[in-house]
């Protein structure tokens, strides 16, 4: 049995940069060989060095590098993907006009192929706060003060991998995310990472008796942007019916469930391990907790006939809309309440701890769709 800790990685952004990085270095010295460059990766504060598969000039004050993801002991579909970063000299003419020893005045990022765009931000390429900045923060230190270039990431094979991930539920289409707020790529699909999450919850519980189970990246960003101590903050996976029972070990108070309802409304039917290849019914669960509300027959069968839980979501909206109903705040709210009483039953039967569990759902365009009474009343203590 392997019992080794799994390889971290690293993410998009590190290698989005490296490459970056690489094809300014071409353009400064055209003669000098590229194996590898230093980034900083900023969080956390330490640089490595990323290799560089390919760099060439495409033309006068223009030059293209390649370097490919490597997430480390992940199941990642972006591992070993191309990444490509094309940089150009702007027109300097005139640039006193500016000033130039900030380096947003001096670099402009672009997104190329395979670089998703945000339907929620104007079609605005899907190039994040975190890869922004380890961009901007990495090249300006190559930069000559009257310098300007134009930094375009290119993701050769993003569009067609985009089809196998859940960025359209969150509002981003026809390509990949560069999206993250470290450059440690966790491996969270490998084999030892839900020890290092029970670990996590383990440590911060010796420091708080209320915690926030984050479901994914998604949920962690926003619960940070709502205000929430980071340090109450735990990231998991799939995995929520270990992490519960863990929860239940450690002497915590309560818990808040904070994720995408597309995943959370799974532990409405007793689903504690969220991964759609083990087990799915998230239309089924909303379809029961509808027709227990008396929501007509034939907008069942609609529900249930819905390809995705957000086109249900989306659809009983739109029963609101036309009607004047409330069939959204009612069912979420049912589905909210049946979330935590589950979870509590789970951790009681698994551990005979008394953990009190709110829950917090929210939508693609990251809105909170409905908060649990005992949800509302936690939020309101971590924010």
């Amino acid at each position: 049995m392997n019992l080794s800790k799994p390889r971290s990685g690293y993410t998009l952004p590190v290698f989005a940069c490296a490459a970056a990085l690489a094809a300014l270095h071409r353009l400064k010295n055209a003669l000098q060989p590229i194996p590898s460059v230093s980034v900083d990766l900023i969080e956390p504060a330490e640089t490595v060095e990323i290799s560089i598969e390919q760099v060439a000039g495409i033309k006068e004050g223009m030059a293209l590098a390649i370097t490919r993801s490597d997430p480390g002991d992940n199941l990642d579909l972006t591992r070993n993907t191309p990444i490509w970063a094309m940089v150009e000299f702007q027109n300097r003419q005139n640039s006193s006009q500016q000033n130039l020893s900030d380096s947003e005045s001096q670099i402009t990022i672009q997104g190329g192929e395979g670089i998703g765009r945000q339907m929620n931000a104007n079609e605005q390429p899907a190039i994040y706060a975190y890869a922004r900045r380890l961009l901007q923060e990495n090249l300006s230190r190559h930069l000559q003060a009257e310098e300007k270039i134009t930094v375009t990431i290119i993701l050769p094979e993003g569009r067609q991998l985009a089809t196998r991930t859940s960025n359209e539920a969150f509002g981003v289409i026809e390509g990949l995310s560069l999206l993250g707020t470290s450059a440690i790529s966790q491996p969270l699909s490998a084999p030892g990472q839900l020890d290092a999450y029970c670990e996590e919850l383990r440590q911060k519980a010796g420091n708080f008796n209320e915690l926030v189970l984050c479901v994914g990246e998604n949920g962690l960003d926003l619960a940070k942007n709502l205000g929430v101590n980071p340090e109450q903050l735990v990231k998991t996976a799939n995995w929520l019916g270990p992490i519960l029972a863990v929860a239940g070990t450690v002497g915590l108070q309560s818990l808040l469930l904070f994720g995408y309802h597309g995943k959370l409304i799974k532990l409405a039917g007793g689903i504690f391990h969220t991964h759609h290849h083990l087990a799915d019914g998230r239309l089924e669960i909303l379809c029961a907790h509808c027709g227990n509300l008396g929501l007509p027959a034939q907008d069942l069968q609609a529900i249930f006939k819905c390809a995705t839980a957000e086109d249900a979501l989306q659809y009983l909206r739109t029963l609101d809309q036309a009607a004047g109903t409330d069939w959204v705040s009612l069912v979420y709210r049912a589905i909210a309440q049946k979330i935590d009483q589950r979870s509590q039953n789970y951790i009681r039967n698994h551990t005979e701890a008394g953990v009190l569990v709110g829950s917090v759902m929210f939508d693609r365009k990251r809105q909170i769709i409905v908060k649990s009474d005992l949800g509302a009343s936690l939020l309101a203590k971590f924010c």
